[in-house]
Parts: C-alpha cells; structure tokens; sequence
C-alpha cells in the first residue's frame, strides 16, 4: 500500500513512551487505525512472571474493542530496533480474528522499517471459519 504512514508510526512512537518495562527495557508501541480512520494505541505493560505481559498490539486492540471499534485497516509498531520488529504469534491471532488481512506497518525510532499483510506474516490462521460445522 502507498499510503502515507508517517501519522501513524508517530502515533506508535509517543505511545511507545508510555511503556512499562522494567524488567525487560524492551518498550513497544503500536497504533491501530480503525477503517473510519481512528486512531487507538496501546504500549507494552510487563509484569514480573512475564507471561502475564500484554504486548502493545494487543493493549491497542482490546482498548479499540472496548471502545466500540470492530473493523480495522492497519497497525504500526515500533520499537528501537534497527530490523523489523513483527507482532508476536499471541498478536497475531487476535489482529487476525479482529481485523483479518491487515497492514502491518512496522516502525523504529526514526524510520519506517518494513510494510506487511498479515496474511503473510500469518499464513494459516486459526479463525471461526474451522469452527463452523457443515
């Protein structure tokens, strides 16, 4: 897509510095655009067991939902990293059940580091599709 993605990972970036991540230093920041064009976000919040740690992309999605969005375009995420930091497999189930083939832009501090479809970066989801009995 040639969209200008520039607001967006802008959006991920400030929302990056709301991270909590004591543990790791390790912040992320993601930016969730609604098809209507609302921006949510959302930053990674640890806790000390780690597996109780909410990514950014999910703290962005959960927000989005509980705020009433249902249809989305595209995320950006960003983290300071000099290669492209992809969603993890936990994000990318629940962007593929909320927001199917989505555009993954994905950001450092200073520059836009790669542009993805979910579906390629998810080949095979699991989705209610398999759950529908003929």
């Amino acid at each position: 897509m040639s969209t200008d993605a520039t607001p967006l990972l802008e959006a991920a970036r400030s929302a990056r510095l709301h991270a909590y991540a004591p543990f790791s230093k390790f912040q992320v920041g993601a930016a969730l655009e609604t098809t209507e064009g609302v921006v949510i976000t959302g930053c990674n919040v640890e806790n000390a067991t780690y597996g109780l740690t909410v990514c950014a992309e999910r703290v962005a999605l959960f927000k989005a939902i509980s705020e009433g969005h249902r249809t989305f375009r595209r995320i950006a995420i960003v983290a300071d990293t000099e290669s492209p930091t992809p969603p993890c497999g936990a994000c990318r189930q629940l962007l593929w059940e909320f927001g199917g083939d989505l555009e993954i832009i994905l950001g450092n501090l200073t520059q836009e580091t790669g542009r993805y479809r979910l579906k390629d970066l998810f080949p095979l989801p699991f989705d209610a599709r398999l759950l529908l009995r003929q």
